[in-house]
């Protein structure tokens, strides 16, 4: 039977895994091999078994962080994930925080702006979303949206989207500062997958819905979108909230990382179980008393 790994060891494999995965200075995303899997190379088998393990920790952290929100606790994990369409923003939301009890989860899609959101600053839909105290929040998609697309179709000039980046670094170190843990994933999927990926919700009725024509327009600007990600990643990976680029044309592979790095997130926050209001010895004696 394999001896199974100390805490330490443990913490020691979750920071091998944050730092192959941390966008790194100057490092295109185009740079990127998709179908790769850093820091893991016993194959998919072995990785969905690891996964189980880890989400069998998470759920123990996760009620951990639950119970301090309940107790007046301020901590919350943020979990941003972007990514092309198709790179798997939804398996993500269903297979790594489906570890977990959903009680304790947050989870917000963005889309298009709506009249009333536009009325607004780009960062106003964002903070009615934010999780509160005692939960993982999961955003698909998320403000840097509104630097993506401006960005990939021309509708910004420089000075705005400036304006945008400085906005976000104030947003996101207020966010930290006020005990939000906020952890960036990139899913990155290879020009071959998508079309693969696109093709079969063609094909299949049942994935008929989660095609869009847009999709087909956004693929055709695909060099524009690399370059906005490129813009994006080089600008906003901050000290307190980096970004992290997982490679997603094995979904397997970019749902085990993107486990690991929540999981990672989850141990940061070092919680005990929050102590009782009352004296448990006395609220034994009075339960005894009703037998």
């Amino acid at each position: 039977m394999a001896k199974k790994p100390s805490a330490d060891e443990v913490r020691a494999r979750l920071d091998d895994v944050a730092r192959s995965l941390e966008a790194a200075p100057g490092v295109r995303i185009t740079d990127l091999d998709a179908a790769s899997t850093p820091s893991f190379d016993d194959g998919r088998k072995t990785g969905e078994k690891l996964l189980g393990t880890i989400g069998e920790r998470m759920s123990e952290l996760q009620e951990r962080l639950y119970a301090h929100g309940r107790s007046g606790g301020d901590r919350s994990v943020l979990l941003v994930l972007q990514g092309l369409d198709t790179a798997g923003k939804g398996g993500i939301a269903r297979h790594v925080l489906g570890l977990v009890d959903p009680q304790g989860v947050a989870l917000k899609a963005f889309g298009r702006p709506t009249p009333e959101e536009l009325e607004h600053d780009f960062l106003w839909r964002i903070r009615k979303a934010l999780p509160p105290a005692g939960r993982i929040g999961l955003f698909d998609r998320s403000h840097y949206e509104d630097i993506l697309v401006p960005h990939a179709t021309g509708t910004a000039d420089a000075d705005e989207l400036t304006a945008r980046f400085a906005a976000i670094e104030q947003f996101e170190r207020e966010l930290v500062a006020g005990g939000t843990t906020v952890v960036k994933v990139a899913l990155w999927v290879s020009r071959d997958e998508q079309y693969l990926r696109l093709r079969e919700r063609l094909e299949r009725p049942d994935k008929h819905w989660k095609y869009s024509p847009n999709d087909v327009d956004v693929r055709l600007a695909r060099p524009a979108y690399e370059a906005a990600y490129d813009e994006v990643l080089a600008r906003s990976s901050f000290d307190v909230a980096p970004w992290y680029v997982v490679p997603a044309d094995r979904k397997w592979y970019a749902r085990l990382a993107t486990s690991a790095l929540l999981l990672r997130a989850l141990l940061d926050l070092d919680l005990d179980w929050p102590d009782p209001s009352y004296d448990v010895a006395t609220e034994l004696a009075r339960l005894d008393a009703t037998r």
